[in-house]
């Protein structure tokens, strides 16, 4: 079975029918839209997936960290082909459906925003949990404003791009919505030199203060919107210490604390989210954004946050014709039945130990590695010129992700200076599988160095 399989190239890539599909998306499809993979899926299962061709590629990608449960889960299948047999839709703003209140129910009891007594709404994409989630924090507290941070990605629609940090995702395409402020994400690796862990944070929490004193008083800042590992921004998690100290700020403000749990969600950080975590710590967020690996490759989004937020939001503001979608719906709440019967969050840590502790000993091996770091499987590697200088090393990093590919793995660089190899590889991959991919990523960075 396909699930089964290990990589395995028969032709150079790409293929001929895969040269042919995507000499027919260069012409019907905007080149903006880019993609460097040269394959064209054909079928996937598990963390594999086979292209037109016949090649079979180990996917450390996921779409993005949108198959934590992995490709074409027949139960799933299952659950999503049984709710077509009923009805594919019912808006929710018009005709009620039971869906959209079991999963409701069950985000409820499981995301751990502040409040016990919480209540969720349902978009179709990340940018549009974290649109609504701005919408709700403003409409909540009747402050204008929001601080997010540098490094930060939270979408592409015109307020998600704003927020978003590096400007090549909305060049041109001003103007801006007003209000977004930003603020320096604590980046320890290329943090202030010669500070302890302890002192840069300290620095990093100044820097947010001076938010306060320079952009907007702290009493127009609806919210704060940070995510707990930062994806596009290079893999680059959140100490723990930072994020108790700006819930302290939070509360004294009266500001809500927003997650952006839209990458990092569902059992990706060896817990259900890293809010998880974040609650542990007594810094649970007054709001959570999350979307991806909620109906495993279904769209949907959702924002979850304490009833009493949500009860202080006017009529009109938030719904949508396609949120919560019937087959989304089943989808998902399958997708969360999986995760926890099959124990994906403890397996999330299994597979982390191996792929760091390799991680770690290719960074005592190489140069050009400066830098191993995330939580649980959400991992970055940062590739550099050399330790000392720190200079980032993309045009590494553009080869080594040619390089797997050609060899049958899939791998996507990240960060603001595209030096970093992510790794958001499915949760039910196999040992052997996850063997073989260690090999061909090590051997990459061995021949392109």
């Amino acid at each position: 079975m396909l699930k089964d399989a290990l990589p395995k190239i028969n032709t150079p890539l790409p293929g001929p029918k895969a040269s042919a599909i995507l000499e027919r998306r260069s012409e019907a499809v905007p080149g903006a839209i880019k993609s460097v993979y040269p394959c064209v899926i054909s079928r996937g299962e598990g963390a594999m997936l086979e292209d037109v061709d016949g090649n079979i590629f180990l996917d450390w990608v996921g779409g993005v960290g949108v198959l934590n449960i992995g490709y074409s889960h027949p139960e799933l299948i299952g659950a999503v082909k049984e709710q077509t047999e009923k009805y594919f839709h019912a808006m929710m703003n018009i005709v009620t459906h039971e869906g959209y209140i079991k999963l409701a129910e069950k985000m409820n009891e499981i995301v751990p925003v502040k409040s016990a007594k919480r209540k969720t709404m349902f978009a179709n994409s990340g940018a549009e949990a974290i649109e609504n989630a701005v919408k709700v924090a403003k409409s909540y507290t009747g402050r204008p404003n929001v601080i997010v941070f540098s490094g930060a990605f939270h979408g592409r629609t015109l307020l998600a791009s704003t927020m978003t940090a590096k400007k090549a995702y909305a060049s041109g395409l001003g103007p801006f919505p007003d209000g977004i402020y930003r603020a320096e994400f604590p980046y320890l690796y290329r943090g202030p030199e010669g500070y302890s862990e302890e002192g840069a944070i300290a620095y990093y929490i100044e820097k947010l203060i001076k938010v306060f004193e320079e952009a907007s008083p702290a009493e127009h800042i609806a919210a704060i919107v940070v995510e707990p590992v930062q994806g596009e921004g290079g893999f680059v998690p959140a100490p723990i210490e930072w994020v108790k100290a700006v819930r302290r700020i939070c509360d004294e403000k009266g500001i809500l604390l927003v997650a952006d749990e839209v990458q990092t969600g569902f059992a990706r950080s060896g817990k259900m989210f890293v809010s998880n975590y974040w609650e542990e710590a007594g810094a649970a967020p007054d709001i959570i954004a999350t979307a991806k690996s909620i109906a495993g490759g279904v769209p949907l989004s959702a924002i979850t946050a304490s009833a009493e937020i949500f009860d202080g939001v006017k009529n009109g503001i938030i719904g949508g014709t396609y949120g919560g979608n019937a087959l989304a719906c089943a989808s998902a709440l399958k997708v969360i039945e999986i995760i926890e019967r099959d124990n994906l969050c403890a397996r999330s840590l299994e597979i982390a130990t191996k792929v760091k502790g390799a991680f770690h000993l290719w960074h005592e091996e190489f140069e050009e590695i400066g830098d191993v770091r995330g939580i649980g499987c959400m991992t970055g590697i940062e590739f550099v010129t050399d330790k000392k200088s720190k200079s980032p090393n993309a045009r590494l990093v553009s080869d080594i992700v040619i390089y797997c590919a050609e060899h049958g793995l899939i791998v996507e660089s990240a960060g603001t200076y595209s030096n970093v190899i992510r790794f958001l590889c499915p949760l039910v991959v196999t040992d052997e599988q996850l063997d073989c991919g260690l090999s061909i990523l090590y051997n990459a960075v061995k021949a392109c160095r």
